[in-house]
């Protein structure tokens, strides 16, 4: 069941699952991503190894205020929002939660944000996880065919969006492990039918462009940081995971051959269980 609640002068949905007796868990989602990026299966199995599990979108995705006000960013003109700002509305939402803090797993931009989280909010955040993200956008920019992608004019209408998913995955997802096309056209249209807004994506996109390099204040961190990352990521090579554990004291890097800008059914019980590893520490 998704609950709207009032966070930082806007919307947020949400989704919790499992008991609240369990270690609670934030999952994050990336750019344009919703929540039901967070499949409910490997939510369950965070479940089953002893969390309280919660997952949302973002604000310009999903059930989450969108800022249809700010319009398609422009080359020139500033951001709508950044990255500090998405941090502060996860914040915002463990009050709402009642969390005074949890353990923060971040993918992608998602990472992104759980960083800057841990980096404005130490006290919030139990422990740190960031999946396929990087300290800066300039740290491990895209291979050329995977930027190509992420820059390419948006579908027009569901099936559209559909094929164009199969296309995005086909590219950036893991070569190590077959294409679950399934899947991949089941929460394209999961999410179509929730919320479609390619100008929020935008709107995202310019948020993390305008929001600069985190290396100096990630090495000021004191939260203990598991980093997760594929070996054959085509969006975010392998560079950034390895400059954000490099940059925060203590972390711990995990490389999987074979895995790309996604998380493959097939390694879910091993990042399950790095996950677990880590917050049960």
């Amino acid at each position: 069941m998704t609950t709207r609640v009032a966070v930082n002068g806007i919307d947020i949905a949400y989704e919790s699952f499992g008991s609240p007796e369990g270690r609670p868990l934030l999952l994050i989602m990336g750019l344009g991503a919703q929540l039901v990026q967070w499949d409910e299966d490997f939510c369950r199995l965070l479940v089953e190894r002893g969390h309280h599990v919660v997952r949302f979108d973002n604000r310009d995705a999903g059930l989450s205020t969108h800022f249809h006000e700010a319009g398609v960013p422009t080359k020139g003109t500033p951001a709508p929002y950044v990255l500090d700002d998405l941090a502060d509305d996860v914040a915002g939402l463990l009050d709402v939660l009642g969390w005074p803090a949890a353990h923060v797993v971040g993918a992608s931009m998602g990472g992104m944000v759980a960083q800057t989280l841990a980096i404005h909010h130490p006290g919030r955040v139990l422990t740190l996880t960031s999946i396929m993200s990087t300290p800066g956008p300039q740290v491990a920019p895209p291979a050329k065919e995977a930027a190509a992608v992420l820059m390419s004019r948006p579908a027009a209408d569901r099936e559209g969006v559909l094929a164009q998913a199969l296309e995005t995955w086909s590219t950036i997802g893991s070569p190590g492990y077959d294409l679950d096309r399934e899947r991949i056209t089941m929460l394209a249209g999961l999410a179509y039918d929730r919320c479609f807004d390619p100008a929020g994506t935008a709107r995202q996109f310019a948020a993390i462009a305008a929001s600069g390099d985190r290396t100096p204040l990630l090495a000021k961190l004191n939260v203990p940081t598991l980093v997760l990352h594929g070996e054959a990521d085509r969006l975010i090579p392998v560079a950034g995971g390895r400059a954000t554990a490099a940059a925060i004291p203590g972390a711990r890097l995990v490389t999987y051959p074979g895995m790309g800008h996604d998380l493959p059914r097939a390694l879910w019980p091993d990042i399950v269980a790095e996950i677990t590893k880590h917050t049960a520490a």
